[in-house]
């Protein structure tokens, strides 16, 4: 007995050869002459005994399969069956592509069998062949389906028509479900089906804990089954006699919804299930008219296209959320029966897709998560770049090859800070300029411009902070004017001024460092605090105008960092706080994931306690208050400043269970 395989190193052709070597006889098999290596490899990955298989170099875009006449007389009468399993089996793929492989392909692989006189020819169909057919799709049924003007189902029902057409061979047809990986390895070959939903899942699982109920979609029924079992039962059903002329459908007679299928594969991710799921029926009252009037809106089209950028989901699988068909297999399960092949359950095996998704498949993966990466030969600016903060992330983007831009006020200090790094070979350039004057911001804008010609990174890290209580304020304005100054107005003047190149370009990113009492309103810092929140108001404003511009806004709510800023508060020596390096750290992330917002988890969970319970935590903040009295710095005592009592055992407990926020 000898075989011929098209579409040997696909995913189904590799497990079907697999099995086909368990029997007698050669197995041909069709190999395009520059995927040689690509054979080579999956044949020792599989384990293939190469003694067995004979490699036929040919193309399927080319009539006969590319084969010539003497590799046809070679294999004239010898082949007894004929697996057609080459196709392009993806959703996002072109129309013509997919009709050159699909429908072009199947005519071919059809032309090549009947010239060597092959015994059945085997077609790998699908149930895409149905279209969306309203109802149940018996095996029986062709002509009969509905809704093919999606390219891929168009191509798998018409390259089906050309294998029913035939009339020089014997032919049988296998229409698997929606194939997913094996269900004892999880081993699958790219991203399809219901492994779109998968980054959903992760960033659900990300966001939520595993036990808060969430609200999903009913859907419905989507038919899917794992590689091991269509190619187990296309290989006994290709071998049982008296079959051809007939179609099985390799199905799970028990399909699942599209929110079980979803809540099957949260639970083998251990992200938060489904537990209210929405029936799209319920909404059929509302007129199909009114509804498509609805989703063509430019502002519905827009977020729904940006919800399925960022989840990485094809726009060509929504139509399959409400799939209208059932599929009736008795042909199949009369052919299987004693065979003891069946479609296994989705729930026992969901967990070994999920794990091998995780590890080989997730497209975070395959992002480059190095800063060098990020910002090779882009120009970072970062303000406040002479020490602390500003200095280590300055350290961090020279080494790591940006056009590094640091500033400062003090000359002496700032060119220090340039001199080391370019002596460890960073391209690092340096300016001074006072942030708080806006003429100064407009000279450094200018100047920047002039000698680089344009800003990828802005990095607003320069900072004034002011630790007083109102009552100490009424006679201190200007407290309030020069944090508002520098921290807001001259990070804004900044801002303005490199926004229209980037605009232009189509891309950049603005980094702000921002204060955990933002979210904590720590009391105190008034002035400062207020300062930050201006900029983070305006970060949010910003984003929703610039970001289909291709402009990223990241703010981080930094914690408490051991820097000269916190140095005449003495009570922070005692309390934790971040070293400068491990706030680069912060700002490293920012760059590399280009979040909205990196904040600590007390942080999130004071904002969130304020927005729930505001007098609770009114009583939290004001015990904060009255526990932690003004420095003599604030007072203005400076008799005190020496003399300044260390803090409590009362204070270092709070200060630590609290820990970051400014107090």
């Amino acid at each position: 007995m000898s075989y011929f395989v098209t579409g040997a190193t696909g995913f189904l052709g590799r497990y079907l050869v697999g099995n086909l070597l368990k029997r007698k006889g050669p197995i041909h098999v069709l190999v395009r002459k520059d995927s040689q290596k690509k054979f080579e490899a999956i044949a020792k990955k599989m384990g293939w005994d190469l003694r067995r298989i004979v490699v036929v170099h040919g193309d399927m875009t080319a009539p006969k399969c590319g084969l010539t006449a003497a590799q046809i007389k070679g294999l004239n009468g010898k082949v007894k069956h004929f697996f057609h399993l080459a196709a392009i089996y993806d959703l996002a793929a072109d129309a013509e592509s997919q009709r050159a492989a699909n429908v072009e392909g199947t005519q071919h692989a059809l032309d090549l069998a009947a010239a060597i006189g092959a015994g059945c020819f085997h077609h790998t169909s699908s149930i895409a062949a149905a279209g969306l057919y309203p109802g149940v799709f018996r095996e029986d049924m062709f002509d009969e389906a509905e809704g093919l003007d999606d390219p891929y189902l168009r191509t798998k029902h018409d390259s089906e028509g050309l294998v029913r057409e035939e009339k020089r061979i014997k032919w049988r047809i296998y229409r698997p479900g929606m194939v997913v990986g094996h269900s004892q390895t999880g081993e699958m070959d790219k991203i399809d089906g219901p492994y779109y939903f998968f980054t959903f899942i992760k960033k659900l699982r990300e966001m939520l804990p595993q036990w808060m109920p969430t609200l999903g979609i009913e859907g419905g029924r989507i038919n899917i089954v794992p590689v091991d079992f269509v190619v187990d039962a296309m290989d006994h059903i290709a071998h049982k006699p008296k079959l051809d002329g007939h179609t099985f459908h390799l199905t799970d007679p028990e399909p699942m919804r599209v929110g079980e299928v979803l809540n099957a594969f949260a639970r083998a991710g251990h992200a938060p299930e489904m537990t209210m799921r929405i029936d799209a029926r319920m909404f059929a009252f509302v007129p199909p008219s009114i509804r498509g009037a609805v989703g063509s809106l430019p502002p519905v089209r827009r977020f729904i296209g940006m919800l399925l950028k960022d989840f990485r989901i094809p726009k060509q699988t929504l139509k399959f959320i409400t799939y209208p068909t059932r599929f009736d297999n008795r042909e199949t399960e009369r052919a299987l029966r004693g065979s003891g092949i069946a479609v296994p359950r989705l729930d026992d095996y969901a967990w070994r897709l999920w794990d091998y998704w995780e590890r080989h498949l997730d497209p975070d993966l395959f992002v480059d998560r190095t800063l060098k990466g990020k910002v090779r030969n882009k120009v970072v600016v970062i303000t406040g770049g002479s020490s602390g903060i500003g200095l280590s992330t300055a350290q961090r983007v020279a080494e790591a090859g940006a056009v590094t831009v640091i500033v400062a006020r003090g000359q002496e200090e700032l060119f220090k800070a340039r001199d080391e790094m370019k002596a460890k070979g960073g391209k690092v350039f340096a300016y001074t300029a006072d942030l708080a004057d806006m003429t100064s911001c407009d000279k450094l804008v200018e100047k920047i411009l002039k000698e680089h010609g344009h800003v990828d990174i802005l990095i607003n890290n320069a900072g004034r902070s002011i630790r007083r209580s109102i009552e100490l304020s009424y006679d201190r304005f200007h407290d309030f004017e020069r944090t508002m100054q520098l921290n807001y107005f001259g990070s804004l003047r900044l801002i303005m001024g490199f926004m229209p190149t980037m605009t232009h370009r189509r891309k950049g990113h603005i980094i702000n460092i921002s204060s955990i009492g933002v979210l904590a309103n720590s009391p105190r810092f008034s002035a400062y605090v207020a300062s930050k929140a201006a900029l983070d108001a305006f970060s949010r404003c910003a984003q929703g105008e610039l970001s289909g511009k291709g402009i990223s806004f990241t703010t981080i709510n930094m914690p408490l960092v051991k820097t000269p800023m916190i140095a005449p508060t003495k009570m922070y020596d005692s309390v934790p706080t971040l070293s400068p390096d491990e706030a680069a750290d912060l700002l490293v992330r920012a760059i590399i994931e280009k979040p909205s917002r990196i904040a600590t988890r007390l942080g999130i969970f004071a904002a969130l306690l304020n927005a729930v319970a505001p007098k609770a935590y009114e009583v939290v903040m004001n015990t904060a208050f009255e526990l932690f009295p003004d420095s003599a710095a604030a007072k203005g005592d400076k008799k005190a400043l020496k003399g300044e009592t260390q803090p409590s055992g009362e204070q270092i407990a709070f200060a630590a269970l609290m820990r970051g926020v400014h107090w």
